[in-house]
């Protein structure tokens, strides 16, 4: 099977390899399960200068992204590779990023990321390339860069062989469902020494009987989950 391809398109390319090349995206990338091309969409200006942004149209403050050197980077790259790629737009506009679209996301052959920067990015060049629009949360940052890395990470992640156990991700925050079919948190965990500070590690967890493990861990997620985020019992019964 082919690795999945991620590109990613930003004005500020050297900030991917050091955190990408590490820890689990680093070992997907050697074991071949994903590779990455990060594209300086500079490369694809057309002054002297190199300049990819302008003053925006009414006045204000900030800088617009171009059209033309995003519009020239994006087909250049898609063009690199015959597999389509599923273009996104890393914005605080867009759709929240939630883990079932994380979980669709896995499924394309190719991502093509563009991480904005400045003010953000001339609408007409938005709208002619028609990305999927997503958000990591409800705050601006300066730029796309670290909102494109929390995307690859989280759908990386998902790939099998990517994670040392196969259930590991299975058992994270908002994969594991209860009966309703509601995303729960997960419960909390523990480990060696059985007692730290004079706190024990609950009796149920060295008991050696896996049932009620496993019925203990789903009423702490479901405990968890109501206390902290209740929003998501709620959103499944609304």
């Amino acid at each position: 099977m082919a690795p999945l391809r991620i590109d990613v398109l930003t004005i500020f390319p050297g900030m991917f390899e050091p955190v990408l090349g590490d820890s689990i995206t680093g070992r997907a990338r050697a074991a071949g399960l994903i590779e990455w091309h990060i594209t300086n969409i500079r490369s694809y200006a057309t002054n002297s200068q190199r300049n990819v942004d302008d003053r925006p149209f009414g006045g204000g403050p900030g800088m617009v992204m171009m059209c033309q050197p995003l519009w020239d980077a994006v087909n250049a790259v898609e063009a690199e590779d015959p597999r389509p790629a599923t273009r996104i737009l890393m914005t605080p506009q867009g759709e929240k990023l939630t883990q079932p679209i994380v979980d669709e996301l896995k499924q394309h052959p190719r991502l093509l990321i563009i991480a904005g920067h400045y003010e953000g990015i001339d609408e007409r060049v938005i709208s002619r390339l028609a990305p999927r629009e997503l958000s990591i949360g409800d705050y601006v940052l300066t730029g796309g860069e670290l909102p494109a890395m929390v995307l690859i990470d989280s759908v990386v992640r998902l790939l099998p062989g990517a994670l040392g156990h196969q259930d590991a991700a299975g058992e994270d925050s908002f994969s594991v469902r209860d009966d309703a079919g509601r995303a729960l948190l997960d419960c909390p965990n523990y480990t060696r020494p059985r007692v730290w500070e004079g706190m024990e590690v609950p009796e149920v967890l060295i008991s050696g009987d896996h049932e009620k493990v496993a019925r203990w861990r789903m009423e702490e997620r479901l405990r968890r989950t109501k206390e902290r985020r209740p929003d998501l019992l709620e959103e499944e019964n609304g």
